[in-house]
């Protein structure tokens, strides 16, 4: 198969969440297991870092592999879902995996992936282990998916494990509380091995800590401390973000990464990772900005940062998928924009229209539009220079205007 042909067949056949939502969702570990073993264990040939958590987790790891490459090490990244192409969930060095390498993996085990009815999701996770030590990484980060306690990647045993905060996302798989997404998420805390809590929490903090006491590893709450660092990524959340990772790379104890290192690897995050989606400008005068908050809490961050920008008319392109909680999310947007409802093209995209009549109990006008594209195409129309338009609801609305 070429590569064109190996991803119509990863797509097509198997099952793959962020496409498709609960039907790709496994219960367990068992595939995964077996696929490592079949790949000879290639988790167990590289050092990782496992980055959890509800929001932040993307822009976290990114810094992690800035700094840690800023400090001479090959490192590995490996993140979900992909904006544009398959190969950005791989990198070493910010390079993406070449083509030809996923192509031969996916055709030299095609057999047991079928035979095993492997996920999207658990098939390509053997193909980073597997990439990453052949490679010989220094260190990889590892993002989860999808919870923690039963995703692909909890397969590894890191030098620490980091879970960056807790929020009401994916409540159809881990829960309806956060006590009980945060057990989810506890899942990566492994005995003996270092955690990081960015943020301190009142409803799960004792659940951190005791999960930590059960397992004898040293617990960090990375808000509990300040560092004075900037980013080249924009947006006032990532302070937060770049708290939890110069805490989390304060850990590693055998890995020198020095005051320059993270400074550098802070600024330069874009340019050492290709990291795109996060308070991304696209367009100046009139200001476009696109980000792919997609849940209550990180749209809360993402909405206020939003509110400080000056313009004249603010203009929302907005799309969401149809397992979110559409009335939580809709409640944080302003009346006073224009909307321009549209639908990402992926089966669990929600109806533009069903999204303009959830959107009016809120007070929220605008057109429904058949695409993406088009939605945008009229929303640059329709703004002024002093104008400013947003992008975002979902991470593949984003996907399709990047």
């Amino acid at each position: 198969m070429n590569y064109k042909q190996t991803l119509d067949w990863m797509f097509a056949q198997l099952p793959m969440y962020q496409r498709q939502g609960k039907t790709a969702f496994k219960k367990d570990l068992t595939n995964i297991l077996a696929f490592s073993e079949v790949l000879n264990h290639p988790e167990k040939k590289f050092k990782s870092i496992h980055v959890g958590g509800t929001n932040g987790k993307g822009s976290t790891s990114h810094m992690l592999a800035s700094i840690l490459q800023e400090a001479g090490y090959k490192v590995g990244l490996y993140t979900s879902p992909h904006l544009k192409n398959f190969t950005e969930r791989i990198r070493i060095d910010g390079k993406e995996i070449p083509k030809q390498k996923v192509s031969s993996f996916i055709t030299k085990y095609k057999s047991f992936l079928e035979a095993q009815k492997l996920s999207f999701f658990e098939m390509t996770v053997g193909l980073a282990f597997n990439y990453f030590a052949k490679e010989k990484v220094d260190i990889a980060i590892i993002e989860v998916g999808l919870g923690g306690r039963l995703d692909s990647t909890n397969i590894i045993t890191p030098e620490l494990s980091v879970i960056t905060n807790i929020g009401l996302d994916h409540t159809q798989f881990l829960g309806e509380t956060l006590p009980e997404i945060a057990l989810e998420k506890a899942g990566i805390i492994k005995n003996n091995i270092p955690i990081i809590i960015g943020e301190r929490q009142v409803e799960v903090e004792d659940l951190f800590l005791e999960k930590a006491k059960d397992c004898n590893a040293l617990i960090t709450f990375a808000s509990d401390f300040k560092r004075d660092y900037k980013t080249d990524l924009f947006g006032n959340y990532q302070q937060k973000n770049m708290n939890t990772a110069v805490i989390a790379v304060k850990q590693l104890q055998e890995f020198k990464v020095s005051s320059k290192n993270i400074k550098e690897g802070l600024l330069n995050v874009v340019k050492n990772t290709n990291l795109k989606g996060r308070w991304q400008i696209l367009v100046e005068n009139p200001k476009v900005i696109c980000d792919t908050a997609h849940n209550k809490e990180g749209l809360q961050i993402v909405l206020h940062q939003l509110k400080k920008e000056k313009y004249t008319n603010l203009h929302i392109v907005l799309g969401i998928v149809s397992d979110k909680k559409i009335d939580e999310i809709l409640q944080l947007f302003s009346a006073k924009a224009i909307y321009y409802f549209c639908q990402p093209d992926i089966p669990r995209g929600l109806s533009a229209k069903i999204l303009q009549k959830e959107a009016k109990k809120f007070g929220l006008q605008g057109d429904v539009y058949s695409s993406v594209k088009k939605a945008y195409k009229k929303a640059t129309t329709n703004a002024n220079k002093g104008d400013l338009i947003y992008i975002g609801g979902s991470t593949f609305v984003v996907a399709e205007i990047i």
